[in-house]
């Protein structure tokens, strides 16, 4: 099973990303399942926000938040600190959104900033880092997102969220 942790704030789209990934991870074969949950306080844009994705094959009874993730994203650096090591699996990975360097082999960082407003025109970095956390996260193909982001994404922004994940899972080093 894989745990994923999405930190965003309210209207960056993190809940999104994370149907997208358990969407992707569905429809790559029929014995995957795959769980994708939102965890926010009142609703109000700019206001942290923690998404889910656990994806596996058979049952995934556990409903319950991921404490320990294979990958944490994080959609904005403000929300990165020393405590993000703490919901890291051992040999886990955080992906985050930033302009500067973190020097730690755990960490793969992304101007998803720039990438979001060069191609998509907006400051909004989910499909971006998505794109980047592809780069790590093996399991999962550019090609198969493609279907995912068709059926949950409407067909007026699918194509260019595409190109901005493939763009970023290029630039991700």
């Amino acid at each position: 099973m894989y745990e994923i942790l999405w930190h965003g704030r309210g209207g960056q789209g993190a809940f999104t990303a994370a149907k997208l990934l358990s969407a992707a991870w569905t429809f790559k074969a029929d014995e995957n399942k795959a769980l994708a949950f939102p965890s926010f306080g009142p609703e109000r844009r700019g206001a942290p926000v923690r998404a889910f994705s656990r994806l596996g094959s058979g049952s995934l009874g556990d409903r319950s938040q991921i404490k320990k993730a294979d990958y944490v994203v994080f959609l904005d650096d403000t929300l990165f600190d020393e405590h993000a090591y703490e919901e890291l699996k051992e040999n886990g990975k955080i992906i985050l959104c930033t302009k500067e360097k973190v020097n730690d082999a755990r960490v793969l960082c992304i101007d998803g900033q720039k990438i979001a407003l060069d191609i998509l025109k907006r400051p909004i970095t989910n499909t971006v880092v998505l794109g980047a956390l592809l780069k790590v996260f093996h399991a999962i193909k550019i090609e198969d997102l493609k279907p995912a982001v068709q059926k949950l994404m409407s067909p007026k922004i699918a194509d260019i969220n595409l190109e901005a994940i493939r763009f970023a899972y290029e630039e991700a080093v």
